[in-house]
């Protein structure tokens, strides 16, 4: 039951804490002078093109940015009436894109889901690797598989994603076989989801997640390595030796459990960490993902798309936050979330 009011007592604090970011990134994002639709004003009369300037005046007054900064923001979640009535991203309206001439809804619609398939199969192959190699480098410490995992952890994190992305953009394919480029075959495209195009995806999914995860997974590794190092240097490890508890099930019932803590808190930083982290790696492997729009949305100052987008970053480091949060007082019982009833 405590548990339940716990989570409850966490999905609220999550909503409050979204509407904060929200008024932060709408304000951040405005932060530069001017907007699209103003720099496309001042190039029109330069131009003469009086025409455009009164379509981009019109678009202006249609989307409620002539008004109060704090107006807009009101308007933009739907908190408060705009031109069309309450029709803000709480009633499912993510605005427009001047950029695309597109709603944001339309842009994003695809590569949303694909970007959370990309980031969910890095964040699994992380701990997939992580998790082994540094208990086994732990329990293994100063021999010839803790060398080799330590080399393993250093490369990963010395080389930079993009230029593993290039590297395996070429030997993949070449040798291997591997799909480069995207995220499904161009024949599945816009095509409903079939046996056929699951295929395709994860057969496209196997080079991302490497190239996304790698860094990841070094650096979770020698992190773990750590901690389990630290823990099997206590007296409850050699007391429970002494009684004749195997090694394996000592590590997994003892140290693991007490240096895995860490990284279940880090799994509200992970995934937007990836998804922001793996721009570059979009943009060299072609994924249709939503880094790439970010990036032209912020170069072009398209405010809509843009804070969409940031929002959902938001939005996935709070439930990852919240689920790291929960998952803890579950996996330590050192952990009460009624202390401070105590």
């Amino acid at each position: 039951m405590e548990i339940i009011r716990y989570t409850v007592f966490r999905f609220a604090t999550m909503i409050m804490t979204l509407v904060v970011v929200s008024a932060l990134i709408f304000w951040i994002i405005n932060l530069p002078p001017g907007d699209y639709l103003s720099n496309q004003i001042a190039e029109f009369r330069a131009s003469g093109q009086q025409s455009l300037v009164a379509k981009a005046e019109f678009l202006r007054t249609e989307h409620a940015l002539d008004r109060p900064l704090w107006h807009q923001y009101l308007i933009w979640m739907g908190f408060a009436p705009g031109p069309h009535g309450f029709s803000g991203m709480l009633q499912g309206n993510f605005g427009w894109s001047f950029e695309f001439d597109r709603p944001v809804r339309e842009i994003v619609g695809e590569s949303l889901w694909l970007t959370v398939l990309v980031n969910i199969s890095a964040v699994i192959f992380v701990y997939a690797v992580a998790l082994p190699l540094g208990v086994l480098a732990a329990a293994k410490s100063r021999t010839l598989i803790d060398y080799t995992a330590a080399f393993i952890g250093y490369l990963g994190l010395a080389t930079p994603n993009f230029l593993l992305a290039l590297i395996l953009f070429y030997y993949g394919h070449k040798y291997l076989g591997l799909p480069i480029g995207g995220l499904m075959g161009p024949e599945y495209e816009g095509e409903p989801l079939n046996w056929d195009k699951i295929k395709s995806i994860l057969l496209h999914l196997i080079v991302p997640t490497f190239v996304i995860g790698t860094s990841g997974a070094s650096a979770m590794m020698q992190r773990l390595r750590a901690n389990m190092l630290d823990e099997l240097g206590k007296p409850y490890v050699e007391t429970a030796i002494a009684k004749g508890m195997r090694p394996s099930r000592m590590l997994a019932k003892y140290p693991l459990r007490v240096a895995f803590n860490p990284f279940v808190a880090d799994i509200g930083n992970l995934l937007p960490a990836m998804i922001s982290g793996s721009v570059l790696v979009s943009v060299v492997l072609g994924l249709q993902t939503i880094g790439p729009v970010l990036l032209q949305a912020l170069k072009s100052q398209d405010m809509f798309l843009s804070g969409f987008v940031l929002m959902f970053v938001a939005l996935l480091t709070l439930i990852g936050t919240m689920i790291s949060d929960v998952l803890l007082v579950l996996l330590d019982p050192r952990i009460r979330y009624g202390a401070r009833d105590q």
